[in-house]
């Protein structure tokens, strides 16, 4: 088993609970994150825009689409120097209006992952993994793409058990 990676995109702030906004410290994907990394080790890298999204939920998710329509890349503070040293990234995101945010894309369209398993993870309130894994595997022709992990946000406290079992199993 080579190096492990656990890479995600996360959104503080209001977010979407059930039917209801509510303020969260920490986000939802960041958490589900922690607990993969904690169950497998490796290392652990978040994806943080260059611009900053509307604090307001529903203008975020406007923003977002927009994003989406376009096919943006937007830029990122940082990228990992390399993903030489690793074999499976495990790859976390909120599902925005049905896939990846326009900023994961961006995190892959930096590397080639030839070779490498990817394996996502998403938080959502109903929608599932979307067309993720798809656009995923489109993005990263050459990896093994793994069928992802779907967490309702309002669940992501309570999820430790289900993420380390499940993360256990892809390695």
């Amino acid at each position: 088993m080579g190096k492990i990676l656990t890479v995600y995109y996360s959104r503080t702030g209001e977010n979407y609970f059930g039917g209801n906004i509510r303020s969260i410290a920490k986000g939802n994907t960041e958490r589900v994150a922690e607990f993969i990394q904690k169950a497998v080790g490796g290392d652990l890298f978040e994806l943080v825009t260059m611009r900053t999204y509307a604090a307001d939920y529903q203008k975020c998710t406007e923003e977002a689409m927009a994003e989406k329509r376009i096919n943006a890349r937007p830029a990122l503070k940082a990228l990992p120097e390399s993903l030489e040293e690793y074999d499976t990234i495990f790859l976390g995101y909120p599902n925005w209006w049905g896939t990846a945010p326009m900023a994961v894309f961006t995190f892959l369209d930096a590397f080639d992952f030839s070779g490498k398993t990817i394996v996502p993870f998403c938080t959502n309130e109903g929608s599932g993994m979307g067309t993720s894994e798809k656009d995923i595997r489109k993005e990263c022709p050459g990896a093994d793409v793994r069928s992802g992990l779907s967490i309702r946000g309002s669940d992501a406290e309570r999820s430790e058990a289900k993420a380390a079992a499940w993360a256990k199993k892809n390695i």
